[in-house]
């Protein structure tokens, strides 16, 4: 499916669905959960807590508690905190289950972050590249508007480069 790419805040961005980057424990700690869990007007956290532990590459969906958007789906990309790092299979995995996630639902609309980097130690360019290429090769049933959220001026060049690529 064709995809867009923005710079910013995923916690700002409107959807139908926004994805947060998980680990299988779903317990929303810093990065991309970190600012939708600060953004959130309710207990966002404790759901997600509730409906885990998930198995690596899964997806859970909880309530947005005042984010714009319909849903959060929490794509488990690592495995719990300490217990290891993401891996492309797991990154991979992850995405597309998000996205199924999301057109299970019935979404037009899903905004991802680049999973399994950051605390789940996979470089940006190659989870990147890994993200885009699963959101590329995904042939979707209701989803007509996917985009790839990157926060930092550094992240969102090397994914306007990536993104290049994979649409090459």
């Amino acid at each position: 499916m064709e995809f867009d790419i923005v710079q910013g805040d995923i916690a700002e961005q409107s959807a139908d669905a926004l994805v947060n980057a998980a680990g299988t424990s779903l317990r929303m700690g810093s990065g991309v959960a970190g600012a939708l869990r600060r953004a959130a007007s309710g207990p966002i956290n404790e759901e997600a807590i509730s409906k885990g532990p998930v198995e690596l590459g899964a997806a859970a969906v909880t309530d947005p508690y005042g984010l714009d958007a319909e849903h959060v789906i929490h794509a488990a990309a690592m495995p719990h905190y300490g217990d290891g790092r993401a891996t492309e299979r797991s990154i991979a995995d992850a995405t597309r289950n998000a996205l199924a996630a999301a057109d299970d639902l019935g979404c037009e609309s899903v905004v991802l972050p680049v999973l399994g980097t950051g605390a789940a130690g996979f470089e940006f360019a190659d989870g990147a590249r890994i993200v885009c290429e699963t959101v590329a090769e995904y042939e979707a049933e209701t989803l007509s508007d996917a985009r790839v959220v990157a926060y930092s001026d550094e992240e969102f060049a090397e994914l306007e480069r990536v993104a290049a690529d994979v649409r090459e």
